[in-house]
């Protein structure tokens, strides 16, 4: 089918995008401003419009012979009032919609009892389904509560809650008001499986996984499959919706204006009732456990150094994308530092894949030693592995307390075997730069919890003290400067 995807430079609308494609769907997307859309690997293989869907005539050009049009825009976070935004958005794509006899509009709203007085968050989602609804073209709104998955504004408000804090004081409703969360992949599927489906037209259908738990149970199922202890939560009746804000506002990295519509809506059991979505899109969705597991795990995969710039088309949906906003894919936490050489690339890297061994580190030998005994003396790996060639490094092999991960002529990253309260990578890239090269150094560290950020700014000095000077080393032996490896550095 021919079908217009609204809002591809989001969360929802950066994932559907390419299960349309898989689909052998023709895509079209319209964005306000489609340089945001460069970097996606799907670019070449969709058609990109710049339109704004206030405008109805532009829109009804880029809506002209549609047979699905996805509406996945909203206004939170904004600085306007985001119902009245909403609500007048709406308007425009309806009637732009059916001036262009666009066959079906699929819009993802919010769970929520409409006889329950809903927070604005949710009465708007509501309103916004009533208005497409109301014009000439068939409509089909999903309603959905948390979605799981990095990069969800939910999910990510939880992922840094659970983390951050071992000791909450929350509002009583933490433990009373149910949710039923549902996973990204799952999500995407419903809403593909819609697409055309005579079944869906002129329907509102709720979707959920299949566990319906109170957010604080949800606190305790993600702190079990991060291996975090349950975090100690005290509900207290005067705690007000607003201290709430701010204090989310502080201790995570959302923004406040995205925080205000969430925190209102979590006060509203969103569960399914009506469960006429398993007739129409059969499918059995992932428990809640397998959810998490899968969004923690994309972002603890092999790309993580570069899960911003190294989006695949295989990249799984759970895992972070371009698309998705600076403060979304958890805490990553990095020493970078840069080096002009005049060494070709090639050469920088293998210099890099020498070290350790018998040869050392370069620079700090004694600060490396001790933090492998330290390892050793905890029940860790240690220093102690060395590495299989004094030259050659393959992927998979260890090398002293690391495991290589990835290894090619410009491109280097060790990741950490050590007892550490996180995941963590020391990588090198080298880049060809006019007659010489930039080599980048980066120490990455994913702390788990507030132990794990403690960690990573407590040997703050030590990383200060060594990582500067190995840049600087590795690039003086490349160039020749130094003849050999340094003889205080040969070790036993």
């Amino acid at each position: 089918m021919k079908v217009v995807v609204t809002g591809a430079t989001g969360y929802i609308g950066g994932r559907l995008v390419p299960e349309l494609l898989n689909a052998r769907h023709e895509v079209t997307c319209i964005a306000r401003n489609p340089a945001k859309l460069d970097d996606r690997p799907w670019r070449d293989h969709v058609r990109v419009v710049e339109g704004d869907i206030t405008d109805v005539d532009t829109t009804a050009d880029a809506l002209e012979g549609a047979d699905v049009a996805y509406y996945l825009v909203h206004s939170m976070g904004g600085d306007r009032d985001f119902a009245e935004a909403d609500a007048a958005a709406a308007r425009a794509f309806r009637d732009a919609a059916g001036r262009a006899r666009v066959g079906q509009i699929v819009y993802l709203g919010g769970l929520g009892d409409p006889d329950d007085k809903l927070s604005r968050h949710l009465a708007s989602r509501h309103q916004v389904g009533r208005i497409l609804a109301s014009g000439s073209v068939p409509t089909t709104e999903l309603r959905a509560a948390v979605i799981i998955g990095s990069g969800s504004a939910s999910f990510e408000m939880l992922r840094a809650l659970v983390e951050l804090l071992p000791v909450m004081i929350t509002p009583r409703w933490v433990n009373k008001t149910l949710c039923q969360p549902i996973g990204i992949r799952d999500m995407l599927a419903y809403l593909v499986g819609v697409a055309g489906n005579p079944d869906a037209l002129g329907r509102v259908l709720e979707v959920g996984g299949p566990d319906v738990v109170t957010y604080r149970q949800l606190m305790d199922r993600y702190a079990d499959v991060v291996g975090l202890k349950r975090r100690l939560i005290f509900p207290v009746q005067p705690l007000s919706p607003t201290l709430s804000r701010h204090w989310i506002n502080l201790v995570t990295p959302l923004p406040i204006g995205l925080v205000r519509p969430l925190i209102g809506s979590l006060m509203n059991d969103v569960v399914v009732r009506d469960h006429a979505i398993d007739q129409i899109v059969p499918r059995e969705p992932l428990e809640l456990e397998k959810t998490i597991r899968l969004a923690v795990g994309g972002m603890a995969g092999s790309d993580v150094p570069t899960r911003w710039t190294g989006a695949s088309p295989t990249r799984t949906p759970e895992e972070p994308h371009p698309s998705d906003p600076g403060w979304s894919g958890g805490t990553l936490l990095s020493d970078v530092r840069e080096v002009t050489s005049s060494a070709e690339p090639e050469r920088l890297i293998q210099i890099a894949s020498a070290l350790g061994g018998r040869r050392g580190w370069l620079v700090g030998g004694w600060l490396w030693d001790l933090r492998g005994l330290a390892d050793k003396l905890i029940g860790g790996v240690g220093m102690r592995r060395g590495r299989r060639h004094p030259d050659e490094l393959g992927v998979g092999e260890s090398l002293d307390f690391f495991r290589v991960e990835k290894v090619t002529p410009e491109h280097l990253r060790l990741r950490a075997e050590m007892k550490v309260p996180g995941q963590a990578w020391l990588e090198w890239r080298a880049e060809r730069n006019g007659h010489g090269s930039v080599l980048t150094q980066r120490a990455i560290f994913q702390p788990r919890g507030l132990g794990g950020r403690a960690y990573w700014y407590a040997i703050a000095p030590a990383h200060a003290f060594i990582f500067e000077r190995l840049a600087r080393r590795i690039a003086a032996l490349a160039e020749g400067h130094e003849p050999d490896w340094p003889a205080r550095q040969q070790r036993t």
